[in-house]
Formats: C-alpha cells, sequence, structure tokens
C-alpha cells in the first residue's frame, strides 16, 4: 500500500479512537450533571422534609399521635419527635382567596429544619401573647398580597369532617380562624413555595376538627446516628400499622423522575457510542487489507488462522481501550473544572435563580458503568472483527 494509503488508515484510526474518546466523557459529564441537579433538588426538599416520617398504613391520620411519639421517643437515634396536622383550606385576605395547604406545627418548628434560611421576608414566628400568626409560602403571599408588617389577618375556611350541612346557612358547614402573617418562606421548589401555609399545631387541630390524631409524625435524629437502623428500630416498635419513611422515600417521586431523565439521556448517548464503534470496525478493516502482505509473511512464519485474528481483534480492544480510559479522564478532568470554576453558565436572570453554573456531581457507580458499557461495545467490536477477519483468511487461502 502507498504512503498515502498509510497516512489515510492512520487518520481514521485516529478519528476511531476520538469517537469512542468524545462519547465516553461525553457520558461522564452529562450523567454527572444530571447527579448535580439531583443532589441539588433533594438538597432543596432536605431543608423542610424531616429527616424520618411516620403516617399511617390505612386512612389519613395517626390516631392518638402522643402515644406513637412516646413509643419511638426512647429508641437510640431519636432526638425528637412531633406531630403535624396538614389538610387544605381556603385563604382569604381583603377580597383575595386562593386554595391553600394548612400544615399545623409545634411553635418551635424551626429547630426541626432549616426553615430559618429559607424565610425571605419577617420571621419564623406562630405565637406571641396577642395572637397567632402563620409562616406563608411565596406563593400565597403574592396570590394574597400579604406582608408581615400587614396589619389584616388571613381568614382560614376548612369543610367540617362530622355533621349536616345546613343549606339555610352554608357557612356553617365550615370552620374558620383568622391568623397574622409573620413571615414569608421561599425555597424555590413549587411543591412547598405554591400554596403552603405553617400555622400553631393547636390552631390546625381546631380548623380540621382534630383532637388528638396527626396526620404526621416528624423525626429529627440525633447527628451521626444510623438512619437505616434507626428506621429499622422504628418499624419493629410501631408495626405494620405505620409507614416509615426518610427524605428519599418521602419525595420518590421527583427522585424516580430525575432518574429517568438522566437514563434516558444515558441511552441516548450510548447509541452514539455504538455508532462511534463502526468507525472502529471499519478502521480495523483497512487494517486487514493493509496488512495482506504481512498476513502472508505470519502465515510462513507458521502462525495459524486463529492467532492472525487475535492479533487484529487485541487491536480493536486496544483501540476501543485507550478511547474509554482517555475518555474517562478527560470526562472526570472536565466535572472537576466545572465544579472548581463554573465554566457552563445557566441562562437567565442571575438574581431569579439558585445557581448560576452547571451543576455536577460525579458518582463512581456511574464510572463503573460507563466502563462496562464501553467494555460491552469494545467485545461486539471484536467479534465483528473475528468474522471479517475469518472470511479474509478463508478468501485469501482460496
Amino acid at each position: 500500500m502507498s504512503k498515502k494509503g498509510h497516512q489515510a488508515v492512520n487518520i481514521i484510526s485516529i478519528v476511531a479512537v476520538c469517537g469512542v474518546v468524545v462519547s465516553t466523557a461525553a457520558l461522564i459529564c452529562v450523567l454527572s450533571v444530571f447527579n448535580g441537579f439531583r443532589g441539588l433538588i433533594m438538597g432543596k426538599l432536605a431543608m423542610l422534609d424531616p429527616q424520618v416520617a411516620i403516617t399511617a398504613t390505612m386512612g389519613k391520620t395517626v390516631n392518638d399521635a402522643d402515644s406513637v411519639i412516646n413509643a419511638i421517643t426512647g429508641i437510640p437515634g431519636v432526638e425528637r419527635a412531633i406531630p403535624v396536622v396538614e389538610d387544605q383550606a381556603l385563604a382569604i385576605y381583603v377580597d383575595l382567596q386562593m386554595p391553600v395547604r394548612i400544615k399545623g406545627v409545634p411553635d418551635d418548628y424551626n429547630t426541626m429544619n432549616d426553615m430559618d434560611s429559607v424565610i425571605v421576608d419577617g420571621e419564623w414566628k406562630l405565637r406571641d401573647q396577642v395572637s397567632q400568626y402563620a409562616v406563608v409560602g411565596a406563593g400565597p403571599a403574592v396570590r394574597l398580597m400579604v406582608r408581615p408588617e400587614f396589619l389584616g389577618m388571613v381568614r382560614l375556611y376548612a369543610p367540617q369532617r362530622q355533621g349536616r350541612v345546613n343549606l339555610a346557612n352554608p357557612m356553617g358547614a365550615f370552620r374558620q380562624d383568622s391568623v397574622f402573617v409573620s413571615g414569608i418562606f421561599q425555597l424555590q421548589q413549587n411543591s412547598y413555595d405554591a400554596d403552603l401555609i405553617y400555622v400553631p399545631l393547636d390552631m390546625a387541630r381546631q380548623l380540621f376538627d382534630y383532637e388528638s390524631e396527626a396526620t404526621q409524625i416528624e423525626v429529627k435524629l440525633v447527628p451521626g446516628a444510623n438512619e437505616q437502623q434507626v428506621m429499622k428500630d422504628i418499624g419493629k416498635a410501631l408495626g405494620n400499622a405505620y409507614q416509615v419513611k426518610n427524605r428519599l422515600m418521602q419525595q420518590r417521586e421527583a427522585y424516580r423522575l430525575v432518574n429517568i431523565e438522566k437514563w434516558m439521556a444515558f441511552l441516548l448517548l450510548a447509541f452514539i457510542l455504538v455508532i462511534a464503534t463502526f468507525n472502529v470496525i471499519s478502521t480495523l478493516s483497512l487494517l486487514i487489507i493493509e496488512k495482506d502482505d504481512s498476513i502472508a509473511t505470519l502465515r510462513a512464519l507458521g502462525a495459524n488462522d486463529r492467532q492472525i485474528s487475535r492479533i487484529f481483534v487485541l487491536q480493536g480492544w486496544l483501540i476501543t481501550l485507550v478511547g474509554a480510559v482517555t475518555g474517562v479522564v478527560i470526562g472526570l478532568i472536565l466535572c472537576l473544572c466545572q465544579q472548581q470554576f463554573g465554566w457552563l453558565r445557566l441562562s437567565g436572570d442571575p438574581a431569579n435563580m439558585i445557581i448560576n453554573a452547571y451543576p455536577v456531581e460525579v458518582e463512581w457507580m456511574d464510572v463503573l458503568i460507563t466502563l462496562a458499557l464501553v467494555a460491552a461495545v469494545g467485545l461486539l467490536t471484536s467479534m465483528v472483527t473475528a468474522l471479517i477477519m475469518r472470511r479474509r483468511l478463508s478468501s485469501t487461502t482460496d
């Protein structure tokens, strides 16, 4: 083969390796970005979600919540357990109204989570010597046009759970109460900001016609406690009548959607990687044609067809391996640089965004899965190469 032919084969080989490198690096970077977004979402939700939540397996409420709390308070790793009441209501301020979710909590509920860090106006306060207060999400604050310093009270209405409706007096079918607004919080998560309002626990129980019931028991763990072991101990203490969930289980849907998007992107990039391997196969095919004289020499030296085929199969593995390792290294370097410098910026107004750059979080399991995929593609390449080589050898023998 001429010198130009040798150069063409070398260029094609380099292109084949680069295709594997770029595809592998893209897999690492894209998966890491999805991990970053997942960590960002779960981190935001973890600011208000309890570390462990206990709900009834059957029905809406936990009956006699205090007895449930007493049963788990002595479990090692449990720092504190509290009852909460959450249900739907109607909020009215002057002539504005909207359906909201009312969550009744103890007055010091902000010690259970990072509520103070998401207060954007006012303060956390549910009660003083004069009145009761509410801490509202950004959504109700905007739609009802309320602020902490306003003197007007927000009226809350909830339908009575028991009794009949008197058609002559429809408002008698509702329980109602009123609160001042002491603070506004914004988590920048629609599930919280859109319609959630925190009120005192006893007020929520009166509004929804509860006595000692709770819709959920929230548990705070001792720092450093083994979450899985504590959940197992709580489950044993309470039995099958209750469900015990950690933060991940409480946000199962959000977590599942992020994972679906992540692995859909993985499949698309994996398809691109498979296409890139066709370059490797074509390169090996040209290499086999180029090395006809070398193959004849090896045969003259006593090499059999299997030994000759093995050389080209190993060549295919080498191209795939070099591309995979180089791609993983480049992908990890790009991820570390993005973490450190934030080169790739998100579009939009920085003042209204949680972060300005794409979040990145490398998980070694993703690296191993990517390497396994490339290894499988390399195996496919080698099998095709072996088939081409056998046909080529048989044709030259004939």
